[in-house]
């Protein structure tokens, strides 16, 4: 952490000239009682299996309506109002099916990589604090919302990423911002009020970091207190350049870990390199590698074993923990900064305790079932078997180039029951239009075998794997 000694004298500056001011923010936990959190360890009531159930299916089995189906089919805009069953349509998937008035799909196109959704475990934890609590303490965190449950959760996220501490976040997106508006009030405190262009944060973000942190620097533009630098996708050469001619003495370097359309990871041990010779910021977006990458879950910094070279690691639990929310771990300064200044974080309602519950037992069930993580590889394994696409990643990203040819792909696999939806532009730019697919634990090799088989009918895996090649050789 020696690379960093700059940045931390000046968030603890930050934090003096705020407390100057009296407007340092604290978290007072609302105690809740309950008996799993008074126990000796808080895990030890927790059940775990060792291999797949019948429940797990239900993570990637859907059903959606037949005025849904029609409307999907032929691209027709849906407010939502079209798939709706009452009690007596079916009691699960394949009664309703069955029924005619209904299809069943096989998802490839969710997040829950480990399948953690419908875990009893995760369930359980839900219930019982539904029971007990209600929603719990309606309120910010900083008001009345913040409770034991949340403080457990943060501590497990921290021992998990391997830093200080933790702060939850309502969301991924709202813990994107609230970092990215706190850092860059450190150039306006430091300076006393509007800063000038050298005094302002450098934010270097990569060409496809994900919306909420390109909305959160430009929120930080806005308020005059950070200037941005995007850098070519994965360039590092690009990168370096640019933070050699930068006269700005606060840095920060933001990046996806996993990048969600692409399924590639950030260079992660070259930023390391990077970081030591510029003395910047490191800061990543785990959500999609957090749980599914390194032997505990830790993410792509403990994958490529560099967790104390990543200053801020930003997650969510509404991924592979099969739950909802987002955190931010970091050391305790940064903490107390960002929950001080992180507007997105300040002005939100804090999450109702059995999504939190919920999502204490994730981690715990993440870290404890590894089969899980050593199944979902597998399966990118078995991808790369069956199609000869060189594949690094559970999120495969298929270009098939024009909208029309991404959606005529979509519908063949929509016919053929599969839930993989067009990925097309502002999302992506034009003529990159792509289909998404996302593997699971759950997923079996039949499951893949059947879904290789029907992407065969409508996209040619030569083409894939030769873009593919020409896309690594850029990087």
């Amino acid at each position: 952490m020696e690379a960093n000694a700059g940045w931390d004298s000046w968030v603890e500056e930050a934090l003096s000239k705020l407390e100057a001011l009296k407007i340092l923010r604290s978290l007072r936990p609302i105690y809740l009682p309950n008996s799993q959190l008074n126990s000796s360890n808080s895990c030890e009531n927790f059940e775990f299996f060792s291999g797949p159930h019948k429940w797990d299916r239900s993570s990637v089995e859907v059903i959606i309506s037949e005025a849904t189906f029609q409307k999907w089919l032929h691209d027709i805009p849906s407010l939502g109002d079209d798939g709706c069953m009452n009690g007596d349509e079916g009691a699960d998937n394949e009664s309703a099916a069955s029924s005619g008035k209904f299809r069943k799909l096989l998802v490839f196109s969710g997040n829950d990589y480990l399948g953690l959704s419908s875990h009893p475990t995760v369930n359980k934890a839900a219930i019982e604090a539904a029971r007990e609590h209600g929603m719990g303490p309606r309120g910010s965190a900083l008001i009345c919302g913040y409770t034991n449950y949340h403080r457990l959760l943060e501590s497990s996220l921290a021992d998990l990423k391997r830093k200080e501490d933790c702060l939850l976040c309502p969301t991924g997106l709202s813990a994107n911002m609230a970092f990215i508006t706190a850092v860059g009030n450190v150039g306006s405190l430091l300076a006393g009020g509007k800063p000038s262009r050298n005094e302002r944060i450098a934010i270097f973000s990569d060409a496809l970091n994900h919306a909420s942190i390109i909305d959160g620097i430009r929120l930080a533009e806005k308020q005059g207190n950070a200037v941005a630098f995007v850098y070519k996708h994965c360039d590092m050469f690009h990168l370096d350049a640019l933070l050699s001619k930068c006269p700005m003495k606060k840095r920060v370097v933001v990046t996806d870990s996993l990048f969600s359309m692409d399924g590639d990871f950030a260079p992660m041990t070259e930023l390391v390199k990077l970081r030591k010779k510029h003395r910047f910021l490191l800061v990543i977006d785990d959500a999609h590698a957090t749980f599914v990458c390194g032997k505990t879950g830790g993410g792509a910094a403990e994958k490529f074993k560099c967790e104390t070279d990543v200053d801020i690691c930003i997650g969510t639990l509404s991924k592979a923990a099969g739950c909802h929310g987002g955190f931010i771990a970091c050391s305790k300064k940064w903490k107390l900064l960002i929950q001080s200044r992180g507007r997105s974080f300040i002005f939100s309602t804090s999450t109702p305790v059995p999504v939190v519950a919920a999502a204490h037992a994730a981690v715990s069930v993440a870290k404890e079932e590894r089969w899980r993580r050593i199944a979902i590889w597998k399966r990118v394994r078995d991808f790369q078997a069956l199609t000869g696409i060189p594949v690094t990643s559970p999120i495969i990203s298929l270009v098939v180039g024009s909208e029309g040819k991404a959606l005529q792909a979509s519908r063949h696999l929509l016919k053929l029951g599969f839930h993989i939806t067009a990925i097309r532009p502002p999302t992506v730019p034009p003529n990159s239009c792509r289909l998404r697919i996302t593997l699971s634990a759950v997923h079996t090799l039949d499951d893949l075998r059947k879904l290789t088989d029907a992407l065969s009918q409508c996209i040619n895996f030569q083409e894939i794997e030769c873009l593919c090649t020409t896309l690594d050789s850029k990087l």
